[in-house]
């Protein structure tokens, strides 16, 4: 059986339109509250806290998330945007732009570093080498194809939810028209 204190991560959706995702994508997102508990299966889900995490680029550095709780099964939840993963300090944004310097504009680990907003939070650059652990620099588009699913499919198999009303995996094409090729 389940722990009443098991925590959730669902990622929520994006409501940003695509032009304006880089600076937007976190707009909002500590005042969504997904109603639906993916573990069983009601409209159960209540209001549980606000708090704020680290989300890194160069438009922010700190975003407001919610929390929430299941009233039925006991589920606690937290909700973050899909450019803000579980337990990071930058944003997804930042990531790509620090492995497109590397990758495509050439430069060393040292000057690969992604733009922020406080420039005195840059990452060390092994930090830099050790995001791109796993990608294949002649196939960048491919290779992070493959560390995303990987990750999804970590967090799924370790009771983590991905929740959409599409399908756990559909969150991913829009994601990818706009990390294609690591163009952020």
């Amino acid at each position: 059986m389940r722990s009443p204190y098991a925590a959730t991560v669902l990622f929520i959706p994006v409501s940003a339109p695509l032009d304006k995702l880089t600076t937007d994508w976190a707009e909002d997102c500590d005042k969504i509250v997904l109603r639906l508990c993916p573990i069983c299966k009601r409209d159960s889900i209540v209001g549980h806290g606000r708090r704020r995490k680290q989300a890194h680029d160069e438009h922010r550095d700190w975003i407001g998330i919610h929390r929430g709780r299941c009233a039925d099964c006991g589920t606690t939840f937290t909700f973050l945007p899909l450019f803000s993963l579980p337990y990071t300090h930058f944003s997804l944004l930042a990531r790509c732009q620090a492995l497109q310097q590397r990758f495509a504009q050439h430069c060393s680990w040292e000057k690969s570093l992604p733009k922020l907003k406080d420039a005195d939070r840059l990452p060390d650059p092994s930090t830099v080498r050790r995001w791109s652990s796993g990608l294949d620099p002649t196939q960048l588009a491919l290779s992070f194809l493959s560390q995303i699913v990987a990750r999804v499919t970590h967090w799924l198999s370790r009771g983590r939810q991905v929740l959409d009303q599409t399908g756990p995996l559909s969150w991913i094409a829009p994601a990818l028209e706009v990390l294609w090729p690591l163009r952020l």
